[in-house]
């Protein structure tokens, strides 16, 4: 009985004096890295709304460093154009105009923005054609996730035998366009 609680005593031991603290400061890690994306995220759309337009600079920038805390994200972006169509009695004859308006959103994507800001042409990527353009009243809005398995989800797992979700990090940040910029 005494090699038995001498065995259990050098376990919790070691769950103590290593595995704890090792825990831990994976979660820290964690919690820095989702700070930081969530500071990338912010600035970068805010950047967005304020100058109506995304450029390639904008998206690289906030792409380095998002990946600066080591993990690797999955970026999706969402456009949405607010209109407003006339509503007619016969849409043929004008002057069926029955003096109200549908509005109509059309929503865009990465499918439909990363072609803007990357085509296949030799264009500078500081040149305007390139710039992928938001209109104020449009809406903006990024999620950010990670798709990687953090050491401390991994940590985790193994300590509960168990499997978590991948995404630790998980940020959604969005907002009306404010301004236009040229």
């Amino acid at each position: 009985m005494n090699s038995i609680s001498k065995v259990f005593a050098i376990l919790i031991a070691i769950l103590l004096l290593y595995v704890f603290p090792i825990s831990a400061a994976f979660d820290q890690q964690d919690d820095v890295s989702e700070l930081v994306v969530l500071r990338a995220t912010a600035s970068f759309v805010d950047a967005v709304r304020d100058k109506g337009y995304i450029s390639p600079t904008m998206y690289n920038d906030f792409f380095q460093a998002i990946h600066a805390t080591g993990n690797t994200f999955d970026v999706q972006m969402e456009h949405g154009q607010k209109r407003y169509i006339p509503v007619y009695d016969d849409p043929a004859r004008p002057e069926t105009f029955r003096g109200e308006y549908a509005v109509h959103y059309d929503m865009f994507y990465n499918a439909q923005i990363m072609p803007v800001m990357f085509p296949n042409s030799t264009a500078g990527k500081d040149d305007a054609s390139r710039r992928y353009k938001l209109h104020a009243g449009d809406t903006f809005y990024v999620v950010v996730k990670n798709n990687n398995r953090t050491n401390g989800t991994i940590l985790h797992d193994f300590l509960n035998n168990a499997s978590s979700p991948n995404e630790k990090i998980f940020i959604p940040y969005g907002g009306v366009v404010r301004n236009e910029d040229d």
